[in-house]
């Protein structure tokens, strides 16, 4: 039980590191940038190993339904909260 509360810990210390809020942060090799947030959009930075999780595959079948393929920022765009985006890539991230 220890260990995976520090695993968790771990990953979250990553995932701050991994996802970025800066505009003009380049994208690292292996990762692609996403948009995600209701009202204000916030852009995060992902490793391209997030496209194989079935609940990430389900946030780009609710992205596509939503937006198609005319997203509003130019990019990936997400239709989900910035809470619930960091929740899940943690949770992706110590997996």
């Amino acid at each position: 039980m220890g260990f995976h509360l520090q695993r968790i810990a771990n990953a979250k210390r990553s995932l701050k590191r991994t996802l970025s809020s800066s505009e003009t942060t380049m994208v690292p090799k292996g990762h692609f940038s996403v948009y995600v947030g209701e009202a204000e959009k916030k852009r995060f930075v992902v490793p391209i190993s997030f496209l194989k999780h079935p609940s990430f595959q389900n946030l780009l079948s609710q992205a596509e339904e939503e937006y198609g393929f005319s997203h509003p920022m130019g990019a990936l765009t997400i239709p989900c909260s910035k809470e619930a985006f960091i929740e899940l890539a943690c949770n992706l991230q110590s997996s």
